[in-house]
């Protein structure tokens, strides 16, 4: 079974399209890279059933290192006529590659995949940079195309936004740029700052994330281009993939298969969560109605909570237990050293969007999600 035939995925969507700033996006050509991550396959799901259901005339591009990925992964997808997917990776610089990949974009039409016609940069009036490696084994596998995904990928497509006019982009941040709470205390704020060892593989993340940010100001200052920055805390959702080593992303294919929770900490690290649904939406609204050139912490209500506690409520949710075993040594060169990441979501709130799952509410849905399709994982 196929996500688009999941009852739970349906009513999912349809209640984050009744959040979709309908009129900002009416006509409108959206181009997302990263299209078959967890979050960007979402928010072109958000845009595709909001075509569906509205009859709002979006046209989605989504950008993927795999055509025939990106094509398994929308398989049955609504309004088919409206995707186009383009073969390109963000960590290819080349100059004019992502226009070529455009160029060469296939058309998903009724599940017949057809050369599409011939899409230019120019064309997208929403830009939504979604592509990086986001977990610990890729952190430390692919450290090169961490920071050049982040930082130069990005720059290709701010060139794109600041000479097409009347363009806005999205760059997806993370909680990895506030690095560590040293004090343990509070959460972060939009101007707080913590600390991060540069000198470590694994701060290729969050120094290209924020050196992706100043890229946005830059780029602001000097070409006129038009951002937004939501800064995502740990996001999980019914569109992770199967290759995603991150803690929580692991708990949840464990209890998928009914296995024990394999805890490989002592699981005090208190973190905040996102899920993918609340992530995608803010990420649409603050492309709507955004203030240029801000960063935004973007997390759901009630999830701040421990690896620990975690593993226990999926435990819980599949009759197993949870069971401690230490880290692969390459996956632990990807660990976080943060013991405490938790934001503060006041601005986001003050700018007129309220995330709406809590982490109970959020894992239940995940988890009827995967039931309905037999373990669907991407």
């Amino acid at each position: 079974m196929t996500l688009y035939e999941s009852k739970a995925y349906r009513e999912l969507m349809k209640s984050e399209v009744q959040r979709l700033e309908t009129e900002s996006f009416k006509g409108k050509r959206v181009l997302i890279t990263g299209g078959t991550g967890m979050v960007g396959s979402m928010i072109a799901d958000i845009l595709l059933y909001a075509d569906e259901l509205l009859e709002l005339d979006i046209k989605v591009c989504v950008t993927t290192r795999s055509r025939d990925k990106a094509i398994k992964r929308f398989e049955g997808c609504p309004c088919q006529n409206k995707l186009m997917i383009a073969e390109w990776d963000a960590a290819d610089i080349r100059p004019g590659a992502l226009q070529e990949a455009l160029r060469k974009a296939v058309h998903k039409n009724n599940g017949d995949d057809k050369a599409g016609t011939e899409v230019s940069a120019e064309r997208f009036d929403y830009y939504i940079h979604c592509a990086s490696t986001t977990h610990p084994k890729a952190y430390a596998s692919n450290p090169i195309d961490t920071i050049v995904a982040n930082v130069f990928g990005l720059q290709t497509l701010l060139e794109a936004a600041a000479e097409s006019n009347g363009s806005r982009l999205a760059f997806l941040s993370s909680v990895e740029v506030y690095g560590e709470n040293k004090t343990g205390e509070g959460d972060f704020a939009e101007k707080d700052m913590g600390y991060i060892d540069c000198n470590i593989l694994r701060a290729g993340y969050p120094e290209a994330k924020r050196v992706g940010e100043a890229l946005c100001m830059a780029y602001a200052e000097e070409k006129g281009a038009d951002t937004v920055i939501p800064r995502l805390a740990r996001t999980y959702g019914p569109t992770l993939l199967s290759s995603d080593t991150k803690a929580l992303s692991q708990f949840i294919k464990k209890a998928l298969c009914k296995e024990d929770i394999v805890l490989k900490s002592s699981g005090t690290q208190t973190y905040s969560y996102c899920f993918s649904a609340d992530a995608a939406s803010a990420v649409l609204y603050l492309l709507a109605k955004g203030k240029s050139n801000e960063a935004v912490n973007v997390l759901s209500p009630g999830s701040d909570i421990s690896l620990k506690a975690l593993s226990e409520k999926l435990a819980g949710l599949s009759g197993t237990k949870v069971v401690f075993e230490l880290p692969e040594e390459e996956e632990k060169k990807g660990y976080s050293t943060a013991t405490r990441a938790t934001l503060s979501g006041g601005l986001l709130e003050s700018r007129g969007f309220k995330s709406r799952y809590t982490i109970d509410e959020g894992l239940e849905i995940t988890m009827e999600i995967y039931r309905e399709t037999g373990g669907y994982i991407v």
